[in-house]
């Protein structure tokens, strides 16, 4: 038996909505989870599939499995809301029916609606703000640093990359990114000031830096005993890298404990950027 408390976020479309809110309220509590999306819940019959899938996991657990709902057609989730086994929490219930009495306009009830592509503009937004964030990664280009919003600039393996994919993803931002080499960080040691490519462009510039016990931690899975992975390499390359950001006056975040969608928020945030999506 296990007192572990399992959690299924269950949705009639991708399950995104669910994920986000629950795990936004969990965080709020100290206790160990094990949670599954079960997608694409549409129909009566795929309900019961869950509900069988759901019990299955937990047949052994001390405690019932808790279910954050954003399931929309009201037989589909009865088949959930009539279990007793489980604890529901169903987020369009808890909320949708306030509106509806503030708002004086009944809901349209329409599937997948938070994460429909209403506007084909905005999907092309995102693929073009995607094609510069991969063809600006890691330094492979610096022709067109001109256009970007923002410019990444840390020691390798500290979150650039993704940092510069979530932020075109999810809201449109041309972000581009630049790794610090050793030649950079051995130039550094001199006072030559930013690396040739980053100079023109200052007022883009944001460091990442991350605590060099986690970044020794990374680069060993990558890849292991080197001398790139060298917890002194590791320490080394941080030190230059956050002593540049200092006196060049680049702004910088120590991402270590971040998730990626707190690190592009934060940067939204500081950098005052403008979200095309």
């Amino acid at each position: 038996m296990s007192d572990v408390r399992r959690v299924f976020f269950v949705s009639d479309r991708t399950g995104i909505t669910a994920e986000a809110l629950g795990h936004s309220l969990l965080t709020q509590f100290d206790v160990v989870t094990e949670q599954a999306t079960i997608p694409f819940i549409d129909s009566v019959e795929k309900s019961s599939g869950a509900l069988k899938r759901i019990r299955a996991a937990s047949a052994r657990d001390l405690n019932r499995p808790i279910v954050f709902s954003t399931i929309i057609d009201q037989d589909v989730l009865a088949v959930l809301r009539d279990s007793k086994d489980i604890v529901l929490y169903d987020f369009f219930d808890t909320f949708i029916k306030s509106l509806e009495s503030e708002l004086k306009v009944p809901p349209q009830q329409i599937i997948g609606r938070s994460h429909g592509m209403a506007d084909d503009s905005m999907y092309d937004i995102r693929i073009e703000a995607m094609n510069f964030a991969l063809h600006h990664d890691d330094g492979a280009t610096l022709r067109h640093y001109g256009r970007s919003d923002i410019i990444l600039v840390g020691v390798s393996r500290s979150g650039k990359t993704p940092a510069a994919l979530y932020l075109a993803l999810q809201y449109g931002i041309y972000a581009a990114n630049y790794p610090l080499t050793a030649d950079d960080l051995v130039d550094n040691r001199f006072g030559s000031g930013l690396p040739q490519g980053l100079r023109h462009q200052k007022d883009k510039l944001f460091g990442l830096t991350i605590d060099p016990d986690r970044l020794h931690q990374i680069r060993q899975e990558r890849r292991p005993n080197s001398r790139y992975a060298e917890l002194r390499q590791c320490e080394y390359e941080v030190a230059r890298a956050e002593a540049m950001f200092r006196r060049e006056r680049v702004p910088y975040l120590d991402i270590t404990t971040m998730s990626i969608e707190e690190i592009a928020s934060t940067l939204i945030h500081q950098r005052g950027l403008s979200r095309r999506v």
